[in-house]
């Protein structure tokens, strides 16, 4: 025996059967016969502490008459053992269990364990993985492609066919898409999710960009719409491993099923749009689902009610809505671009970035998890949308003014200062280039009696030079107390407070000289 043990350490080491004899001075057919003991009785290195080399040898070198014993034993019904293997927490052991209740002279949990690895091996490959009942939604694309021809212009394109199945069951869906792109794998998600009539725990995709913006074998990049999409049904999205088909063995099974029993019964008729080649592929399919299998006597929808169906999660109330997802930077007039449109956003946030979710209708943006905006889309390039709440408060001031208001405001003042806010306006490209010009003018009347700014404005009518520097300008020179011209100088009124270079009689009364100050003046 302890040759045996010697290989049986050497083998867990990593050693090939050349090495192994050599290093044990045995033949390779020895190496191998012992080898294949051990896997038949299922043991490995290290053995267990209490198994003696007795033990060893009769678990490894039984008589015929032991074997015969073995035979006349009650064999299992391993086809249906592989069936409850799909039930959720349901394991080998507790199936032996319930065996031995029923047999108690049955087969020992190892020798259970062997005979049904054995059977499993006579199936097909794709049936020996166990997937749980609702765990797992294999999803791919197919390599052939279905010809349909638009109707209006007479061209043909390829339509992409996308096919998911189920781990437990092999329940199969399969439709036609106009392309592979993001908004026609989402699409196509949500209608496998509704054709199920519920959501598998984890969708496993293959790495196309649609599903995976930046694959890894550690840690996957998810796109963030089809995260999003992942997110409101309340499944996980784990892709295969780059290269690795039989991570999804079930899907490319399912994709060699529906190509040759979907597609290739279609090679010949002609479509005119992808609804009349879905409603055929929709008829081939209930027939797929329905067919029993060659070596299991039940048939695809058999097995989806029996363990899938149960254990799906339930739909949400509403259908997912596409969405697409961007990160621009707030630029320094508050506003986001998207897609050409601009969107404002709340004053301080400006030259920060923000997440946008942007769906058919509104558009929302995110920053640091929290909803800072919404807008209603709006696809018009170049244009924008802003909110005034958005607004620093001069800002949305400034947005509260208009032609009508600023003139109302001006004529406060008088008529002639209202009729040059309405030239000054009228007289812009734009009447929001007059906005400013309006405004000091009307500030004038802060530093000057208003009476005086409606003078002012009434020189600036008649002269022609309507414009905030010209009124200004009439006010510091005092030509607003001038009569106009064709105007008498007697009937413009004399007041000495009127301008500060006007002294008044007063002021000369008080500085008419004393004698004696004329003395003194003439002595100099």
């Amino acid at each position: 025996m302890r040759k045996i043990t010697e290989v049986a350490r050497l083998k867990a080491s990593g050693l090939g059967i050349r090495q192994i004899a050599r290093s044990c001075a045995i033949a390779r057919s020895t190496v191998s016969d012992y080898l294949s003991r051990l896997a038949e009785a299922g043991l490995s290195w290290p053995f267990p502490p209490e198994m003696s080399e007795t033990d060893l040898d009769a678990r490894l070198f039984r008589r015929p008459e032991q074997r015969g014993r073995d035979l006349a034993r009650p064999v299992p019904e391993w086809a249906g053992i592989h069936k409850e293997l799909r039930r959720k927490a349901v394991t080998l052991k507790l199936l032996w269990e319930e065996y031995r209740e029923t047999y108690a002279a049955g087969y020992g949990y190892s020798s259970f364990c062997e005979q049904y690895r054995g059977w499993s091996k006579t199936v097909d490959v794709c049936m020996r993985q166990v997937h749980r009942a609702g765990e797992k939604l294999f999803v791919d694309y197919a390599g052939m492609t279905m010809p349909v021809v638009d109707p209006c212009s007479g061209e043909t394109y390829t339509a992409e066919i996308f096919v998911a199945a189920l781990g437990a069951s092999q329940y199969l869906y399969a439709e036609a898409t106009r392309t592979q792109q993001l908004q026609d794998w989402v699409g196509s998600h949500v209608r496998t999710f509704e054709y199920l009539g519920g959501v598998p725990e984890v969708v496993v995709p293959d790495n196309l960009k649609s599903g995976v913006s930046k694959a890894c074998r550690y840690e996957p990049e998810i796109n963030p719409t089809y995260a999003h999409l992942a997110g409101y049904y309340g499944t996980a999205v784990i892709p295969a491993r780059v290269r690795k088909p039989k991570d999804k063995a079930k899907v490319e099974s399912g994709v060699q099923i529906v190509e040759r029993e979907i597609l290739a019964r279609l090679r010949d008729r002609k479509f005119f749009s992808l609804d009349e080649l879905n409603r055929a592929i929709g008829e081939l399919l209930v027939g797929v689902n329905q067919r029993r299998f060659q070596k299991l006597d039940v048939s695809r929808h058999e097995l989806f009610e029996q363990f899938d169906r149960p254990e799906l999660r339930p739909l949400p109330k509403r259908r997912y809505e596409y969405s697409e997802f961007f990160k621009p930077r707030v630029n320094i007039d508050y506003h986001i671009e998207v897609l050409g449109h601009y969107y404002s956003v709340p004053f301080n946030l400006k030259g920060q970035k923000v997440e946008v979710r942007l769906t058919a209708r509104m558009l929302e943006v995110l920053h640091r998890g929290q909803r800072v905006a919404s807008h209603v889309r709006d696809d018009r390039k170049g244009q924008h949308t802003t909110e005034p709440s958005h607004m620093p408060k001069a800002h949305r001031e400034h947005l509260e003014w208009s032609p009508s208001r600023l003139i109302q405001w001006a004529g406060t003042i008088g008529p002639f200062c209202a009729e040059v806010a309405e030239e000054i306006i009228r007289g812009r490209p734009h009447p929001e280039q007059g906005y400013r010009s309006c405004l000091g003018i009307m500030r004038l009347s802060r530093s000057y009696d208003p009476a005086r700014v409606e003078a002012a404005c009434h020189r600036a009518v008649v002269m022609e030079v309507c414009s905030y520097q010209s009124i200004k300008s009439i006010l510091k020179s005092g030509k607003d107390s001038e009569a106009l011209p064709g105007e008498d100088p007697a009937s413009i009124p004399c007041d000495h407070h009127h301008h500060p270079n006007v002294r008044g009689k007063d002021y000369y009364q008080s500085q008419i000289p004393s004698p004696q100050t004329k003395e003194s003046i003439h002595a100099h």
